[in-house]
């Protein structure tokens, strides 16, 4: 039920709370409803456009984008999705977090454009950031997709280069239980014509077919770029572009030189438009930051922050773990939403954890603590991949609790590891100062 439009003055969460009440769904997929008001709205821009999709590693690829093109010089707008914070951090102009003042000045202008047509959170606040950069002389954009890409609002945007970075299970209500079936819906922010970046390193055929039909510009890793490297440097090759000396990215784990070598072949496929030096692409990656993406935290016990939600992130989370040095005992701070494949995530990590510090999550997808605790003990008894070693799981009303516990029970050589969803994550690192 929708609340009452904000009166003039007030503030973000307000106009936040009155969005998340106008649509009788959070997600409802299509496009014709949110290109109606695109059309009343002055979007257009000539900023060089990136469209930016795949199951995991959107976000580091969107990051390491905007950080080489901001060395570069050029004007960026970077938006991205969710946020773990502040809504705020969803819009980045070069380089700088959008203000409430600027938020509300554009939801005021997709408010008055609406004209009663019902649009969900995500497309509301898709149009408004669309509208910002749209008056801020962007040389480049760099867009995230939500969800999926043939029905996410994000793809009203014509890509001047299209990026998928991996194909896997996730969203399964919304895309399909299959690579075939997701492939299929991310592949459709290509273009006829235009540049389309794949990254993953098998990608499904349904996505090679669209390529072809539609005549874009098909660029695969192993095939059209690719990457070298040893314990000092890395190396990325293109088709005509070769980059070589580079600096490990700043972001951690074991896909971001596949992120990085995406990007650069991006930058490649559209460097007759944006010229980006050697010096700026050794910078940026430098430079770049995401919160949540296997982000360490300062100090002891090592603490890890990592979104991962699905199996494939999982997999890469539990790989990263591995690659760190030694730690007695590894602790969880663990919640998933109720929609998420949470026995395979499980599966993965299993061989890591040591004692599951298990969390339930608020709203209409949250699961409860027991029910967390539940499914974690479930697998366990399955795989039994600690014996002898004795595994402890717990569940605690909040993640604010399961992380104090966690940090409770760690020593200095410890780590403890916050993962599951951008929810438990946000929490966490909301409160992470706390003694």
């Amino acid at each position: 039920m929708a609340i009452a439009h904000p009166p003039i003055g007030s503030s973000l969460e307000a106009w936040l709370q009155y969005l998340e009440s106008l649509h009788p769904s959070a997600i409802d997929m299509g496009l014709e409803r949110v290109r109606e008001v695109a059309g009343r709205l002055d979007l257009d821009s000539g900023a060089i456009k990136f469209v930016v999709g795949g199951t995991n590693g959107k976000g580091s690829t969107c990051a390491m984008l905007e950080s080489m093109l901001l060395a570069a010089g050029y004007r960026v707008g970077l938006y991205t999705s969710p946020h773990l914070v502040k809504f705020n951090e969803r819009a980045r102009v070069n380089g700088d977090i959008v203000s409430d003042a600027d938020l509300i000045s554009q939801f005021e202008a997709v408010e008055a454009a609406r004209k009663g047509v019902s649009l969900t959170y995500f497309e509301f606040t898709t149009l408004a950031v669309l509208r910002l950069f749209a008056g801020e002389n962007l040389d480049a954009m760099v867009l995230e997709v939500g969800l999926g890409g043939r029905l996410d609002a994000v793809n009203i945007v014509d890509a001047d280069c299209a990026i998928i970075t991996s194909v896997d299970i996730d969203h399964v209500d919304w895309l399909g239980d299959t690579r075939e079936k997701i492939g299929f819906e991310k592949a459709h922010i290509f273009r006829s014509g235009r540049p389309a970046i794949v990254s993953d390193p098998s990608p499904p055929q349904s996505l090679l077919d669209y390529a072809q039909i539609i005549g874009a510009d098909l660029w695969l890793f192993g095939r059209d770029f690719n990457y070298s490297g040893d314990r000092q440097q890395w190396a990325f090759g293109g088709r005509e572009q070769r980059r070589n000396a580079l600096a490990y990215p700043a972001l951690r784990g074991a896909n971001q030189l596949l992120n990085a070598s995406a990007a650069l072949a991006a930058l490649e496929s559209v460097r007759n438009k944006l010229a980006v030096p050697q010096q700026a692409v050794r910078q940026g990656l430098l430079q770049a930051s995401l919160p949540g993406r296997f982000q360490i935290l300062p100090g002891q016990p090592t603490i890890i922050m990592d979104v991962a939600h699905n199996p494939h992130a999982a997999a890469v989370l539990e790989k990263n773990l591995g690659n760190m040095g030694f730690h007695p005992y590894t602790y969880a701070v663990f919640s998933m939403l109720s929609d998420k494949d949470i026995q395979s995530v499980v599966r993965h990590m299993a061989p890591r954890i040591d004692h599951w510090f298990c969390a339930a999550l608020p709203g209409p997808r949250g699961l409860s603590s027991a029910e967390v605790q539940s499914k974690v003990l479930q697998v366990l008894a399955e795989s039994d991949s600690k014996a002898p070693k004795e595994v402890q799981v717990s569940a605690f009303d909040s993640v604010k609790e399961a992380f104090k516990a966690a940090r409770s029970k760690s020593n200095l050589d410890d780590r403890i590891v916050v993962f599951g969803s951008f929810l438990t994550v946000a929490e966490a690192l909301s409160m992470k100062d706390e003694s």
